[in-house]
């Protein structure tokens, strides 16, 4: 089924209550992870030969990252239709073809932290800027990794936050010390830069690092591309310079992306299986489905897919810092459980698209429910909803999440329900299929 626009969405959408049913279910195809898609990119273009990746998320994140690559120099050839993009340098260019450039990124933080080290491999001057957002959302620590190596990077308003400008005259390599207690983006982005640099490069991690499994899934994908590194404790050894081996990559579907759907089966007691998605995912998202059965649904796994049965939910207490992106979907959950869900250690994630911990405390309560904002997460304890015209923060998550809510509470209605396109530009076709089945 073909996308809808998000330009001719109804704004604000109306969320339509809907039910599963138990015995037949429903099975859904989620696209392609944005989280993959955009380490996949950045890999892709470092390949020494036209290099093809299969299932590819067409979304505002990848594109802005595709652009960026072509404005770079690099030659991006995409089909949405297919879900496949083949990235490739021109004939005898440099690593970085540009040697300047003025990049937009949005509000893609994955496109600004990836970009912004990998274009120390380049010799020039290069600026990466995005929406207001953007200009609130923090990269010093990455800046820092960077000028350690010889490279000059600063934030232009000298606020730790875009528009940054990268300087530099290659990646020599060295060993640095990096903070990932903000972002674990800012060490990812460093290690995906750091195979194709002159010389070795050694990371070492200060302190705690937030979402350790993207950090996981950065170290697996370089492995599956072919490149070194060697893991010790909070230390990461990169060789450098190395060459990718193979020229082709499949993507995962996004686990992320699939929360809403295993959450709807759990909001609704019906039965729901996602495609194509596995237990042994490089995505630690798909571990939502822990959190679920925990709560009182039922988990099932097979060869094609993961299934989740809802059941009657009970609230628990739950530190969400390994799969923080699913918080919100957990917060809709919770408000149909018997007794209050407690979600803990999830405090970086006030720098994400927008301060989540906030946004979500205030659009709970306008649908009635009781929330505690805590410093660092949220105590939801259920009470009788009711319908309401909710904010989304232009923050794609908060959009997805709060329209579960309405699939079983009446008047729910989402503000700029075109945010979405960010990572999931079809969502409203694909919710609008979790209906009865008679």
């Amino acid at each position: 089924m073909p996308t809808v626009s998000p330009t001719t969405l109804p704004d604000p959408y109306p969320v339509k209550p809907n039910g599963l049913h138990r015995s037949q279910g429903h099975i859904f195809r989620v696209p392609g992870s944005k989280s993959i898609t955009n380490r996949a990119l950045v890999l892709a273009a470092m390949a020494e030969r036209p290099f093809k990746l299969t299932g590819v998320l067409h979304s505002d994140d990848t594109r802005v990252m595709m652009t960026c690559l072509k404005d770079l120099g690099f030659q991006v050839a995409h089909d949405p239709g297919k879900e496949e993009t083949t990235v490739s340098r021109p004939a005898g260019s440099s690593r970085i073809p540009a040697s300047a450039a003025e990049l937009f990124v949005g509000n893609s933080g994955t496109t600004v932290r990836f970009l912004g080290a990998m274009l120390g491999l380049g010799k020039g001057t290069y600026r990466l800027d995005g929406v207001p957002r953007m200009r609130e959302r923090p990269i010093q620590d990455l800046l820092d990794g960077l000028n350690q190596l010889g490279i000059d990077a600063t934030s232009d308003a000298a606020t730790g936050c875009p528009p940054i400008a990268i300087r530099s005259q290659g990646w020599s390599g060295g060993r640095i010390r990096v903070k990932a207690d903000v972002s674990s983006q800012y060490l990812s982005g460093l290690m995906l830069a750091a195979p194709f640099g002159d010389g070795e490069t050694v990371i070492e991690v200060v302190g705690e690092a937030v979402s350790e499994p993207y950090i996981a899934m950065t170290v697996a994908m370089l492995r599956d591309f072919g490149l070194v590194v060697e893991v010790k404790g909070a230390t990461y050894r990169i060789p450098g310079p190395q060459t990718i081996k193979l020229d082709e990559y499949a993507i995962e579907p996004d686990a992320s992306s699939a929360s809403y759907f295993f959450a709807a089966a759990a909001i609704l007691g019906g039965r729901v299986t996602v495609q194509n998605l596995s237990l042994n995912s490089l995505q630690g998202d798909v571990h939502f489905v822990d959190v679920l059965q925990r709560m009182g649904c039922r988990v099932e796994t097979c060869d094609a897919g993961i299934t989740v049965h809802g059941g009657p939910l009970h609230g628990i207490d739950i530190d969400m810092n390994a799969i923080s992106d699913t918080v919100m979907t957990l917060g809709a959950v919770a408000c149909f459980a018997e007794g209050p869900t407690r979600i803990r250690n999830v405090a970086h994630i006030r720098h994400k698209e927008t301060d989540r911990i906030s946004a979500l405390a205030t659009e709970l309560r306008r649908l009635g429910a009781e929330v505690e904002e805590l410093e660092d997460g949220l105590k939801i304890t259920p009470r009788p909803l009711h319908g309401a015209a909710v904010e989304t923060y232009n923050d794609h998550r908060m959009a997805m999440s709060l329209a579960l809510i309405g699939l079983k509470v009446p008047g729910v209605i989402i503000k700029n329900p075109g945010c979405v396109a960010k990572t999931y530009p079809g969502f409203w076709q694909d919710l609008d299929q979790v209906k009865s089945v008679k």
